[in-house]
């Protein structure tokens, strides 16, 4: 089974609220340790099944997965009819 990480930070750049930048980095804290995987890192442990990661906003928890738009892998979470987005209203990682 997974290990299971909560994200509760992004970085992108060079503006954060812009739906249409990629996510750079995801990060959070777990067990007390604070956390940080580059997007491709982030991929590649959902992938390979060794991390899931969700978010949590306002009593909302919906998973983060990967998905392809023109032929390139990226990080969203599951549609879950929330808006607005789970990982882009999340604050900036230090």
């Amino acid at each position: 089974m997974a290990a299971r990480y909560q994200v509760t930070c992004i970085n992108k750049g060079p503006t954060h609220h812009d739906p249409h930048t990629r996510i750079q980095a995801i990060g959070g804290v777990h067990n007390g340790q604070h956390w940080k995987l580059t997007e491709a890192q982030a991929i590649a442990q959902i992938e390979s099944r060794t991390y899931e990661f969700y978010v949590s906003v306002k009593g909302h928890t919906v998973d983060v997965i990967v998905a392809i738009h023109l032929g390139r892998k990226y990080l969203k979470t599951r549609a879950d009819d929330y808006s607005p987005d789970n990982l882009l209203s999340l604050p900036e990682c230090p």
